[in-house]
């Protein structure tokens, strides 16, 4: 959920020569993006977040009764037997699947964000504590 708050700040915030870069393809981008923080609106942080919990758990209801999988892109990445599940669910090839994008961020969260104490101090002791522990590895 984090990471659809950042993603949607990330659209007008982190910039590249004009443009929206949320995936790149160089380390030289990624060394230029790296260096944004974000500062997160802590006082409507814990709404966004039961917002953006509730849509997901709506459209998870609006699709109760269609053949489907979750993933989560923080298992997808830290582990390689997750794809393999989803390449069987859509019943294609195994393959060995790559990617040229560049990881952006690295290391403790609280390293990325400008106003972290604002954020831990909003979600800890909260259901979304778990967030606050959440490392980009890389």
């Amino acid at each position: 959920m984090v990471s659809v708050l950042a993603n949607s700040h990330d659209r007008y915030a982190k910039l590249l020569n004009g443009t929206h870069k949320s995936h790149v393809h160089s380390q030289e981008e990624a060394d230029a993006l790296s260096s944004f923080k974000p500062t997160i609106n802590s006082t409507s942080l814990m709404s966004d977040l039961k917002e953006v919990a509730m849509k997901a758990a709506r459209a998870l209801e609006y699709f109760n009764s269609t053949r489907h999988i979750i993933v989560y892109y923080e298992d997808v990445v830290t582990d390689p037997t997750k794809l393999k599940d989803v390449l069987e669910f859509l019943s294609v090839p195994q393959l060995e699947l790559t990617s040229r994008q560049i990881k952006i961020h690295k290391g403790p969260l609280a390293e990325h964000v400008k106003n972290w104490d604002e954020v831990f101090k909003t979600l800890n002791g909260t259901e979304y504590e778990q967030f606050l522990c959440m490392d980009y590895k890389v």
